[in-house]
Protein backbone atom coordinates (compact mmCIF):
# COMPACT_ATOMS: atom_id res chain seq x y z
CA UNK A 1 0.00 0.00 0.00
CA UNK A 2 2.50 2.52 0.50
CA UNK A 3 3.83 1.78 -3.15
CA UNK A 4 0.99 4.02 -4.02
CA UNK A 5 2.22 6.95 -1.69
CA UNK A 6 4.60 10.19 -3.07
CA UNK A 7 7.68 9.56 -2.19
CA UNK A 8 7.86 12.06 0.97
CA UNK A 9 5.25 10.19 2.34
CA UNK A 10 6.85 6.85 1.87
CA UNK A 11 9.56 7.93 4.19
CA UNK A 12 7.41 8.92 6.80
CA UNK A 13 5.20 5.64 6.69
CA UNK A 14 9.06 3.76 7.08
CA UNK A 15 9.15 6.24 10.23
CA UNK A 16 5.99 5.18 11.69
CA UNK A 17 6.35 1.79 11.14
CA UNK A 18 9.90 1.84 12.56
CA UNK A 19 8.05 3.78 15.67
CA UNK A 20 5.54 1.01 16.31
CA UNK A 21 2.67 3.51 15.06
CA UNK A 22 0.03 1.93 13.59
CA UNK A 23 -1.75 4.83 12.06
CA UNK A 24 -1.06 4.91 8.30
CA UNK A 25 -0.99 7.67 5.70
CA UNK A 26 -4.19 8.39 3.30
CA UNK A 27 -3.99 10.08 0.57
CA UNK A 28 -6.98 13.16 0.42
CA UNK A 29 -8.30 14.41 -3.36
CA UNK A 30 -7.56 18.49 -2.63
CA UNK A 31 -4.61 19.52 -0.25
CA UNK A 32 -5.31 20.08 3.05
CA UNK A 33 -2.56 22.19 3.67
CA UNK A 34 -4.18 24.43 6.41
CA UNK A 35 -5.43 23.31 9.54
CA UNK A 36 -9.10 24.35 8.45
CA UNK A 37 -8.61 22.48 4.97
CA UNK A 38 -7.72 19.31 7.14
CA UNK A 39 -9.96 19.48 9.51
CA UNK A 40 -12.87 20.23 6.62
CA UNK A 41 -11.30 16.90 4.46
CA UNK A 42 -11.58 14.94 7.86
CA UNK A 43 -14.67 15.91 9.50
CA UNK A 44 -12.81 16.66 12.90
CA UNK A 45 -12.21 19.95 14.47
CA UNK A 46 -9.42 21.79 13.79
CA UNK A 47 -7.54 21.55 17.46
CA UNK A 48 -7.43 17.62 16.31
CA UNK A 49 -4.98 18.94 13.95
CA UNK A 50 -1.50 18.93 14.37
CA UNK A 51 0.10 21.63 12.48
CA UNK A 52 4.00 21.05 11.65
CA UNK A 53 5.38 24.81 12.20
CA UNK A 54 8.83 25.41 11.07
CA UNK A 55 10.78 28.31 12.97
CA UNK A 56 14.38 29.14 13.25
CA UNK A 57 16.35 29.63 17.05
CA UNK A 58 19.43 30.25 17.96
CA UNK A 59 20.82 29.12 14.33
CA UNK A 60 18.94 26.42 13.91
CA UNK A 61 15.58 25.04 13.02
CA UNK A 62 12.59 24.25 15.33
CA UNK A 63 9.28 22.21 14.86
CA UNK A 64 6.28 23.45 16.86
CA UNK A 65 3.59 20.82 16.55
CA UNK A 66 0.59 23.06 17.43
CA UNK A 67 -3.02 22.37 17.95
CA UNK A 68 -4.90 23.74 14.44
CA UNK A 69 -7.13 25.95 17.01
CA UNK A 70 -3.69 27.96 18.24
CA UNK A 71 -1.52 30.27 16.82
CA UNK A 72 2.23 30.24 18.37
CA UNK A 73 3.11 32.94 20.40
CA UNK A 74 7.15 33.22 19.40
CA UNK A 75 7.95 35.35 21.94
CA UNK A 76 6.56 33.86 24.97
CA UNK A 77 7.53 30.47 23.84
CA UNK A 78 10.64 31.81 23.50
CA UNK A 79 10.88 32.86 27.05
CA UNK A 80 9.56 29.67 28.05
CA UNK A 81 12.30 27.86 26.70
CA UNK A 82 15.20 29.83 27.57
CA UNK A 83 15.66 30.15 23.58
CA UNK A 84 16.96 33.26 21.73
CA UNK A 85 14.52 34.82 18.96
CA UNK A 86 11.96 32.52 17.56
CA UNK A 87 11.23 33.81 13.96
CA UNK A 88 9.46 31.62 10.98
CA UNK A 89 11.67 29.44 8.88
CA UNK A 90 11.96 30.69 5.25
CA UNK A 91 10.22 27.83 2.75
CA UNK A 92 14.01 27.23 1.70
CA UNK A 93 15.11 26.45 5.42
CA UNK A 94 11.67 24.59 5.56
CA UNK A 95 12.40 21.99 2.75
CA UNK A 96 15.94 22.07 3.59
CA UNK A 97 15.38 21.00 6.93
CA UNK A 98 12.24 18.65 6.51
CA UNK A 99 13.00 17.90 2.91
CA UNK A 100 9.08 18.33 2.55
CA UNK A 101 7.32 21.06 1.42
CA UNK A 102 5.40 23.86 3.63
CA UNK A 103 1.42 22.53 4.25
CA UNK A 104 3.08 19.31 3.96
CA UNK A 105 5.47 18.99 6.85
CA UNK A 106 4.86 15.58 9.26
CA UNK A 107 6.30 15.17 12.12
CA UNK A 108 9.13 12.61 11.10
CA UNK A 109 10.76 11.35 8.03
CA UNK A 110 13.29 14.22 7.96
CA UNK A 111 17.07 14.09 6.83
CA UNK A 112 17.92 14.65 10.70
CA UNK A 113 16.50 15.11 13.82
CA UNK A 114 14.55 18.20 14.76
CA UNK A 115 14.02 19.92 17.71
CA UNK A 116 10.46 19.88 18.51
CA UNK A 117 8.10 21.60 21.00
CA UNK A 118 4.65 19.44 21.01
CA UNK A 119 1.57 21.81 21.85
CA UNK A 120 0.09 20.41 25.30
CA UNK A 121 -3.66 21.70 24.23
CA UNK A 122 -3.03 18.33 21.59
CA UNK A 123 -3.32 15.97 24.29
CA UNK A 124 -6.94 17.00 25.01
CA UNK A 125 -8.08 15.20 21.84
CA UNK A 126 -8.03 11.02 21.83
CA UNK A 127 -6.71 11.38 17.97
CA UNK A 128 -5.04 14.27 16.43
CA UNK A 129 -3.99 14.59 12.83
CA UNK A 130 -0.61 15.39 11.22
CA UNK A 131 0.39 15.97 7.70
CA UNK A 132 2.27 12.80 5.73
CA UNK A 133 4.64 14.40 3.84
CA UNK A 134 2.90 16.69 1.09
CA UNK A 135 0.07 18.87 1.59
CA UNK A 136 -2.49 15.61 0.38
CA UNK A 137 -1.58 13.21 2.80
CA UNK A 138 -2.05 13.08 6.72
CA UNK A 139 -2.21 10.57 9.23
CA UNK A 140 -3.71 10.13 12.56
CA UNK A 141 -2.25 9.17 15.90
CA UNK A 142 -2.27 9.50 19.80
CA UNK A 143 -0.75 12.95 21.76
CA UNK A 144 1.42 10.05 23.20
CA UNK A 145 2.46 8.39 19.98
CA UNK A 146 3.28 12.20 18.93
CA UNK A 147 5.49 13.42 21.47
CA UNK A 148 7.39 10.10 21.61
CA UNK A 149 7.92 9.63 17.68
CA UNK A 150 9.49 13.23 17.59
CA UNK A 151 11.38 13.15 21.26
CA UNK A 152 9.52 16.70 21.64
CA UNK A 153 8.95 18.11 25.17
CA UNK A 154 5.58 19.55 25.60
CA UNK A 155 4.92 22.75 26.04
CA UNK A 156 2.43 25.70 26.13
CA UNK A 157 2.78 27.40 22.54
CA UNK A 158 -0.29 30.24 22.28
Amino acid sequence: MTDALPTRSRLVAASLESAGIAGKIIVLPDAASTAALAAAALDVEAGAIANSLVFWSDDEPLLVMTSGAHRVDTKGLAERLGRGAIRRATPEQVLAATGQPIGGVAPTGHPAPLTTIVDEALAAFPEIWAAGGTPHTVFPLTFDELVRLTGGTVAKVD
